[in-house]
């Protein structure tokens, strides 16, 4: 049964950029381009910025250089220092690159006020009305409302893809059978003696799936990474306040683009988690204590839709450490993807995968503009993990330094294109692009001045 529904709309945002999305890649794109003094306007779903971060309790940055060269420069950088000064000090001592969450959403919150962007939270892209090729409106809907928003430019930073695929873009979607990888719910536990512990925490998994502790024996990521150390008394013992986020586990089969599988698979993966809180408790030295504090309020998704652009980035790119005329950045990250089976066979491969595609120290590869400009669309730009990619390269660019360095050249073009009246993502000047890039700080080696 269907229904005929129509209704008039007000547009209530009328800017320069729209950006659809305020997790890491959406953050860099509205900061590059307010920052150049043009007007942005960001549609956030959930209660903060942050995404994965924030809203899916993602415990730890991946690495934000190659050991030798800090590759995710300019937005990227710039969070990393405010989190290390501004992180209360029992956090991050052993693990650097943890995340403090609840510091991480006033840093972007800050930062955001400071470039003087206007923004919703609680607000999600239902539509796009596209004319000749051309975005004319995003319809979005927001907590008591109903309204639309014209842009020059707007950035697909959803994750998801959902505004280009609303837009008509083109897309791929999972493996050759349209499967994905295994989701994860994170989630934040304190009891932990961090002093006892040693990693990695599957050490003992056969024997936990011998007494039949988990409903599925998954091998995958068993783990709590360590957020918070314990306290130490004087007489050197510790406290069993020492706190860590779990990313553990695997939810199979979901598909992120839908809300009934994702409503199914959350409810599933908490009561998954269940059986790691007695595995970590009853089998590992360090966490007999340990109790699970919260849930995500989202799963961890790790690969959605890629959307089609005008170059497509792929492992042999990754293999030959590929240079480009249109580089916006270099990232180092290897491949990292997760088994769509819960099988034997889909753990081998994911282990080889992640022993043998990976760099040393000092290798990266780039990313060219042109993975950014969606085909068929004049006035749309991608950036963040739905950027044009085989599952090769999506595995590695959609951790959050790499989202941060496709965010602001996303948005630097933006910006870039309304200095000069262009309305063309395709055609804009990437020189000019590159150069506004380095002087915010980019890592552009290849960039010749």
């Amino acid at each position: 049964m269907e229904i005929s529904y129509a209704k008039r709309l007000n547009i209530r945002y009328n800017v320069d950029v729209f950006i659809a999305g305020g997790g890491p890649a959406g953050i860099a794109a509205g900061l590059a381009c307010a920052r150049e003094g043009r007007s942005v306007f960001i549609a956030e779903s959930f209660s903060a910025f942050g995404g994965a971060a924030v809203t899916m309790l993602v415990p730890a940055f991946m690495p934000f250089g190659d050991e030798k060269v800090f590759l995710a420069e300019g937005i990227g950088r710039e969070v990393y220092e405010r989190l290390k000064a501004d992180a209360f000090p029992r956090w991050k001592t052993k693990c650097p690159r943890s995340i403090p969450v609840e510091t991480l959403k006033i840093i972007y919150d800050d930062m955001i006020a400071d470039a003087g962007i206007q923004y919703l939270f609680h607000t999600n892209v239902i539509d796009a009305i596209v004319e000749n090729n051309r975005i004319q409106y995003v319809i979005c809907s927001a907590k008591g409302s109903l309204f639309a928003v014209k842009a020059n430019i707007y950035i697909d930073c959803t994750g998801d893809g959902d505004l280009s695929y609303y837009a008509g873009a083109q897309c791929e979607y999972g493996d050759e059978n349209g499967k994905t990888m295994a989701t994860t719910l994170c989630g934040i536990w304190t009891g932990i003696d961090w002093s006892r512990t040693y990693g990695p925490d599957n050490r003992n998994i056969d024997a936990a799936f011998a007494d039949g502790v988990f409903t599925n024996e998954d091998r995958h990521l068993p783990g709590i990474w360590h957020l918070m150390d314990e306290t130490v008394n004087p007489d050197g013992t510790h406290n069993l306040d020492g706190a860590g986020g779990s990313n553990a586990g695997h939810v199979y089969d979901v598909d992120a683009r839908e809300a009934a599988s994702l409503t199914q698979a959350i409810q599933k993966a908490r009561k998954q988690l269940l059986e790691y809180r007695r595995y970590f408790r009853e089998y590992l030295t360090g966490y007999e204590n340990a109790e699970i504090l919260y849930t995500a309020s989202y799963l961890g998704i790790r690969e959605s839709r890629r959307i089609t652009c005008d170059y497509r980035l792929v492992l042999d790119d990754f293999l030959n450490r590929a240079v480009f005329d249109d580089e916006i950045g270099r990232f180092n990250y290897g491949v990292d993807i997760h088994s769509s089976t819960n099988d034997k066979a889909g753990y081998e491969k994911f282990i080889h995968e992640l022993r043998t595609l990976q760099y040393k120290p000092g290798d990266n590869y780039g990313i060219p503009y042109r993975c950014l400009t969606v085909k068929g669309l004049d006035n749309l730009l991608t950036a963040g993990r739905c950027i044009c990619t085989d599952r090769y390269l999506q595995s590695s660019v959609r951790v959050m330094p790499g989202c941060y360095i496709t965010g602001q050249a996303a948005g630097m073009a933006a910006a870039v294109l309304c200095d000069t009246h262009g309305d063309n993502v395709h055609q804009v000047d990437v020189h000019e692009v590159q150069r506004r890039l380095v002087k915010m700080g980019a890592y552009l080696p290849n960039f010749k001045n």
